[in-house]
């Protein structure tokens, strides 16, 4: 019996590699377990290899596991690139038609199985997936009925007989395995879960959910990956409550129409990645300086340009700080986990009211789209909170003047109205105004329009800036990063222990403002600091030297290759270091 299954299905993008692991995930997910999967995919349509590792557990887990268990091959190239990966005692189960050949260095063991043969019998090809997952049910030693409730919902609206004829397809892959598996102690049997329901999510759809919950009821977007999932949930879930979604013929267009909606009195919301975000750049630079509330989710994947649209990657982060011309105060926070990714997005939209200013939401691609087990959400934790917002009629002013829509005030933040709310008339210009938003150059107006946007930055609430995991008062390593690379650390950090090593982790949850208070306690009291990050220039670790110092106690741990970091590859590395 095992407690940990990790298990990778792949071939050729376009022939059902994605939903074999689907149905294999969310049946282990009802049964109770805890999943984590990650897709390699290409940036083409169809072809190309991909695949889809699957961790099934009886606890949780947040990261892709260092090794394999089983491997299921529907060509000779999943074999190739993936082998390695399989410990000893690793299964390879293959499709016969291509005539799988084993590596010579592996002691995996493999097996031949006819998925294309067995499927087309049975009426087509198209089932050597059900094959496939039937297959690994033997390995499992798992009662293929599992498998009815999700075949039921995947292909009952195809009709009865499509629904038979696939369980009938999951059954003959299970029967040929068992004949192969008679002789052998190959079984992996997996100790039972404890049967709870709990969601299963990537975490677009987390920043969906979160975005909906938050009050969000428009979207302007333009399609991207990894991004466009939140689109494509949106779509279906905002009119049902009153919401739209746009798609937008670019993504200047998406912002601006994002920028109109907020000043309208709408939550609004739009998504994209970094090529996205580079377009984005001067209308967010409007929403600073006429102090629209503004929310962006930045989903980063491998740049540059259209560098690796479907790969790992943690490279915009400076560009989210920085990126655009001239100052104005922003919010950019990142989540480090699909529950974090629902809370956060939620409270960006109260963040974004209550300081009108631009809230970035920073992804990766990981975690965006990495699907995991989630416990069930609290959503009475979420509220809404719209800050100044003026939402009934105003006193005349005197002299027929304008409303004061950018007065200059103690916290920087100024009551902000909506079309259409009597003497609440004011004007709205992306150069430089006065209180009353008419266009100013005088020095004295600038200077106090700039003091006032930044003044409302300086005491950002924000729950949990840094997620500490510190049981030690003074550390051997402490350990940094932010979002995905949370799951990866936190199971290096537990390795690291057993070696003997006193570890401190730190995960910064809020990018900008950075969160110096928060970290410096946590930096004095370390001998050594090892930021990781998948970029290729260190940009969180040159984030903590400018704001917090230490710099000669910092290590670089970098990854840019477009695959996420793996347990493993962080517990070395520290080790080496000491």
């Amino acid at each position: 019996m095992i407690n940990q299954l990790s298990w990778k299905v792949g071939g050729q993008q376009g022939e059902g590699i994605e939903s074999t692991g689907e149905i294999f995930a969310i049946a282990l997910n009802r049964l109770g377990y805890y999943l984590y999967g990650y897709r390699h995919f290409s940036s083409r349509i169809k072809g190309g290899h991909t695949n889809n590792k699957i961790r099934v557990s009886t606890t949780q887990v947040r990261s892709i596991s260092d090794d394999l268990d089983i491997l299921v091959a529907f060509d000779q190239e999943t074999i190739d690139l993936n082998y390695k990966e399989l410990h000893e005692k690793g299964v390879i189960i293959a499709d016969a038609k291509f005539n799988p050949i084993k590596p010579e260095d592996t002691k995996a063991s493999m097996f031949a199985v006819p998925f294309t043969e067995l499927a087309t019998e049975l009426g087509t090809s198209l089932m050597k997936n059900m094959v496939a997952v039937g297959a690994t049910c033997a390995v499992l030693n798992l009662d293929i009925n599992v498998f009815k409730e999700v075949v039921q919902e995947i292909f009952g609206r195809k009709g009865q007989q499509v629904v038979e004829k696939n369980m009938e397809a999951i059954k003959s892959g299970f029967d040929n395995m068992q004949e192969h598996l008679e002789n052998t102690a190959e079984l992996m049997e997996l100790e039972k879960a404890d049967g709870k329901k709990r969601m299963f999510m990537i975490g677009n759809d987390a920043i969906a959910l979160g975005a909906l919950a938050g009050g969000c009821r428009f979207m302007a977007a333009y399609p991207i990956t990894p991004a466009s999932d939140i689109m494509e949930y949106l779509i279906k879930k905002l009119p049902p409550v009153g919401g739209a979604v746009i798609q937008t013929e670019d993504e200047i267009a998406a912002v601006t129409m994002t920028i109109g909606a907020n000043y309208g009195g709408v939550r609004a919301l739009t998504a994209s990645s970094g090529p996205g975000l580079s377009l984005k750049m001067e209308a967010i630079g409007l929403s600073g300086i006429t102090e629209t509330p503004l929310v962006i989710v930045d989903t980063q994947r491998g740049g540059p340009s259209t560098g690796l649209p479907t790969k790992q990657e943690q490279s915009d982060l400076m560009a989210m700080i920085y990126g655009t011309h001239g100052e104005i105060p922003k919010i950019v926070m990142a989540p480090s986990t699909v529950q974090e990714a629902f809370y956060d997005t939620a409270e960006a939209f109260n963040l974004a009211e209550e300081y009108q200013c631009p809230v970035i939401v920073l992804s990766d691609l990981q975690l965006s789209l990495g699907k995991q087990t989630v416990e069930p959400l609290e959503y009475d934790k979420v509220e809404i909170r719209r800050g100044k917002l003026v939402t009934e009629e105003l006193p005349e002013i005197e002299n027929k003047g304008y409303f004061k829509r950018y007065e200059v005030t103690e916290d920087g933040v100024s009551p902000r109205t909506i079309p259409g709310i009597k003497n609440g008339i004011h004007h709205v210009t992306g150069v430089e105004h006065d209180e009353q938003g008419k266009p100013s150059e005088s020095a004295a107006n600038r200077n106090a329009q700039m003091d006032k946007r930044f003044r409302k930055i300086e005491n950002i609430k924000f729950d949990t800036p840094v997620y500490k995991n510190a049981p030690h008062e003074e550390a051997d390593i402490l350990i940094v990063g932010f979002n995905s690379t949370r799951g990866a650390i936190e199971e290096a950090m537990g390795r690291l222990e057993k070696d003997g090593l006193k570890v401190n982790h730190a995960h910064i949850r809020l990018i900008y403002p950075f969160p110096s208070n928060e970290l410096l306690p946590l930096v004095n009291s370390a001998k050594k600091i090892v930021v990781v990050e998948n970029n290729a220039t260190g940009q969180l670790a040159n984030m903590i030297k400018m704001n917090v110092g230490n710099a000669e106690k910092i290590t670089k741990m970098l990854k840019y290759d477009g695959n996420p970091f793996l347990p493993h590859e962080i517990h070395t590395r520290c080790k080496e270091l000491v």
